[in-house]
Formats: C-alpha cells, structure tokens, sequence
C-alpha cells in the first residue's frame, strides 16, 4: 500500500475527481538540494518550494552528507558532478546513515555508465539537468512512490550493458580511493587531499601510486582521465556539450 503521505501523487493519472483525495492538510515532503552552481540550485529551490518543502541546499558532497544527517529530508535532489565528493559517493554514504532516504540525480552528461551506478543504488530517478522541469517533476514522483525513473534521453538497452564494468569499478576502488581520485581530479595537491581527508601525505601518495598501477595509468593525465571516464568528476557544461559526440 502506497505511503498515503504522498498521496498528493497518486492522483497524477487518475481520471476521476471523486478518486482525489483532499491533501491541504497534508504534510508536504521535505527536500534536499545539492549542487555547487548557486545561481541553479537557487532557481530549483524556487520551483519545487511550489510543491515542496525544500529544507537546505549542500553545495558540496561532503555538505550533503552532513546535510542529510542533519536534516532528515524525505529525497534529495543531487547533481553527480559535484566537488569535494561527487554524488553518486555521498549518495552511496548517505544510504549508510539513512536507509530509507530517496534520491534523484542530476547531471550535465548523458552518459549510461553515470545511469547505471546510479540505478544500483535502488528505485532512484537520474535525470539530464537541461531537461524540462516536468521531467524532473514526474521523477521526483515516481522516487516518492518507490519506483525508479530513468530519462528517455538513455534508452534501457545503453545502461544495462555498463552494469557489470559499474559493479567491478565500485568493488576495485575503496570508498577511500575513489575519494583520493576525485579530488586529485579536482585539481588537489597530496598536501590539500591528506587535509580534507584527514590522512598523511605519505597515505595519499601510496593510494595515488596503487591506483596508478591496478589500473596501468602512467601519468597524473591518465589519472584525470580515469577520473573524468568513472563518473567521479565532470566536465564543466561547456566543455562536455563541446566534446560531445554528434548522433
């Protein structure tokens, strides 16, 4: 039986008005918004405040974490690329902390590498960021009745057929590691990563030099690179829309 606090929801393919239930008095789920563009994540904030009741924005991964603990939001709308600790990483910690908690991604990239992670973090939605707010909108309802949504722009066929090179990344990688990879991405020097990590330099230097080798990268190129291709970091918006390929 659906959980009648969203039945708000329920009634979006319902033909009769005697079916819809009166949901003024109805509490209004509660969301999280984590993106690091303010001027976005302010205009989203903006338009779910009309349905929902939007209850922090994180501007980072490890803010969304915290967040999340702290605030107890019945979804979170996250975008993948963000910096610190990518989305789909806090995501994963998230879940940790708060089992029950829903999520819809956001990203820039429609790549089905991206879907498929996400997609193994349960009933959750994964939505392009330069889709009509109705599609985000028709995610968010779909999540909130525990069922997964995934953009028409990725057809099923593309990210079933990434879903075992995901499971095996994940697996190869510790939490630690790909903690290590995306900040060193971003542009982090050992001293800065060892801080936000709370580690030695030396323990930064030996997971760089062990990813390194697992997988033959021989270069701190070959490293962003093997970042960019995992999900862990993104292009900016320009860039990607540039080096995408033509149909």
């Amino acid at each position: 039986m659906p959980d009648k606090r969203y039945g708000r929801f329920m009634t979006f393919s319902s033909t009769r008005r005697g079916n819809v239930e009166n949901i003024r008095d109805r509490p209004r789920p509660h969301i999280l918004i984590a993106d690091d563009h303010e001027v976005f994540a302010e205009a989203l904030r903006a338009l779910l405040e009309k349905t929902f009741d939007v209850v922090g924005i994180a501007p980072d991964g490890r803010a969304l974490v915290a967040e999340a603990a702290r605030l107890k939001p019945d979804l979170a709308v996250i975008d993948v690329g963000m910096p610190l600790l990518n989305g789909l990483e806090a995501a994963r910690r998230m879940r940790e902390q708060t089992p029950s908690i829903k999520l819809v991604f956001l990203t820039m990239v429609d790549d089905p590498n991206l879907a498929a992670a996400a997609l193994e973090l349960g009933r959750v939605g994964f939505v392009l960021k330069h889709s009509a707010l109705r599609e985000l909108l028709t995610a968010i309802e779909h999540v909130l009745r525990n069922e997964s949504y995934l953009t028409p722009a990725l057809r099923a066929e593309d990210w079933f057929e990434h879903q075992t090179r995901v499971r095996q990344f994940s697996k190869a990688l510790t939490s630690r590691q790909r903690d290590v990879v995306q900040l060193f991405a971003e542009g982090c020097s050992n001293k800065q990563i060892a801080g936000h990590l709370n580690l030695s330099e030396k323990t930064v230097e030996f997971h760089k030099h062990h990813i390194m080798h697992a997988f033959n990268l021989k270069s701190n190129a070959d490293l962003v690179l093997f970042a960019l291709k995992q999900g862990l970091v993104s292009l900016p918006p320009e860039t990607a829309q540039f080096n995408k390929r033509p149909a």
